[in-house]
């Protein structure tokens, strides 16, 4: 007979082939009081979205630095090729690879963001608003810079050392900072024309 409590190890020696431990036998291990799981829950849950956060930050910075230098790759592609090229008798233009105009330029990124032609429709806005796409616009007053009008102007560094005179650089950054503080031009825009800055 097996006592209330004791267990039963088949194999070991004893009667029948059992042995009987008891409660008494059993090592004693310390019990720790519970924990909050709520609070504990919540760190762990936060600090997991932070991780996350930090890891889809770098992500799109590491995307928005592909896609600069990418770009500026094309550029010295298309600085490379000569203006005029001679075929037989007749004298052509050299087709242009990169385009000029500072809103092609922005309509050829949007697809890198998963944007459409309704958030180039606010983007165009946007813009026009801040600086009418003029690479050179300077805001006097607070001397926000560019077509998106950098504040500091610096900050468009992060996209290429050309900032100052490149239409695509400062695009790029541009729609990266648009990207991170409102999630697509047309949020920008809303927000724009709310606050008179964005």
């Amino acid at each position: 007979m097996v006592a209330l409590g004791a267990v039963v190890l088949a194999g070991a020696a004893g009667t029948n082939g059992a042995t009987i431990v008891t409660a008494a036998d059993k090592p004693t291990t310390s019990v720790k009081p519970p924990t909050n799981s709520a609070t504990q829950s919540s760190e762990v849950s936060a600090e997991t979205r932070e991780r996350a956060r930090r890891a889809m930050e770098a992500s799109r910075s590491q995307a928005r630095e592909a896609r600069a230098d990418l770009r500026r790759a094309e550029q010295r592609d298309h600085q490379a090729v000569p203006a005029v090229a001679q075929t037989g008798s007749h004298t052509a233009q050299a087709e242009s690879l990169v385009p000029d105009d500072p809103r092609e330029i922005a309509q050829s990124m949007l697809a890198d963001y998963g944007w459409d032609s309704t958030e180039y429709e606010c983007l165009d806005q946007l813009w026009i608003s801040e600086s009418n796409w003029d690479h050179t616009a300077e805001n006097p007053s607070s001397g926000a810079y560019g077509i998106p009008q950098s504040l500091p102007a610096e900050k468009m560094a992060t996209a290429g050392a050309d900032w100052a005179t490149n239409p695509a650089t400062q695009i790029e950054w541009g729609l990266g900072y648009i990207e991170d503080a409102y999630g697509t031009p047309c949020s920008a825009w809303e927000f724009k024309q709310a606050n008179n800055w964005y």
